[in-house]
Parts: structure tokens; C-alpha cells; sequence
């Protein structure tokens, strides 16, 4: 069983037992989050919702907050002949996902 949840304006398909990597959220580690925008829930019987599926909700446990990789990029003006040069690490949370209802 699967279901696709929607959280920071991103779309994941998760299941029972995974690990997800999601923009920070502002939960602290241990806690419980329950995702309420559940928008489709897959298996033998599935259900797409429009645009939720009614009463479903996916359970999930914090586990971590980290960094993620280093992004650089380049900005370039052709008509001034400057280079922008800049760069940044995204802010993540890892959740073990524990349950699927609906």
C-alpha cells in the first residue's frame, strides 16, 4: 500500500516503513506529524481524491534535521558584463513514515 501526500508544495508517493527527505519542517525530532492533504492512496483498491481522498492520513515520526548538499550557480548580465556568483545548502527534515490511513 502507497499513498501520495503533499507537503511544502511537493508532491511525494510514499509507503509503510520508508524513509523521506522533505524541505524543514518545524516539528521537533522524535514527534509525530500526521499529513492530512492526502491525495491519492494506491493498492488493491485504490482511491484518488478530488483533489484529497476524505479522512485519509499518513503518519509520520521526525528524525532528523540536516543540510543538504551545496548548490552553486552562476548569474551572468551580458549588456553590464557582470558575473553573480552565488550558492546555499536546503534546510531538510528525514521522516520514518509509520502509517498509512484511509
Amino acid at each position: 500500500m502507497y499513498a501520495v501526500v503533499v507537503t511544502g508544495g511537493k508532491q511525494y508517493r510514499v509507503s509503510e516503513g520508508t524513509q523521506l527527505v522533505v524541505d524543514r519542517l518545524t516539528a521537533e525530532v522524535g514527534s509525530t506529524i500526521e499529513f492530512a492533504d492526502v491525495l491519492m492512496i494506491g493498492g488493491d483498491s485504490p482511491k484518488v481524491g478530488a483533489p484529497h481522498v476524505p479522512g485519509a492520513s499518513v503518519k509520520a515520526t521526525v528524525v532528523a534535521h540536516e543540510q543538504g548538499e551545496k548548490t552553486e550557480y552562476v548569474r551572468y548580465l551580458h549588456r553590464r558584463r557582470t558575473r553573480t556568483q552565488k550558492n546555499g545548502r536546503a534546510k531538510l527534515t528525514i521522516l520514518q513514515i509509520n502509517g498509512i490511513e484511509g
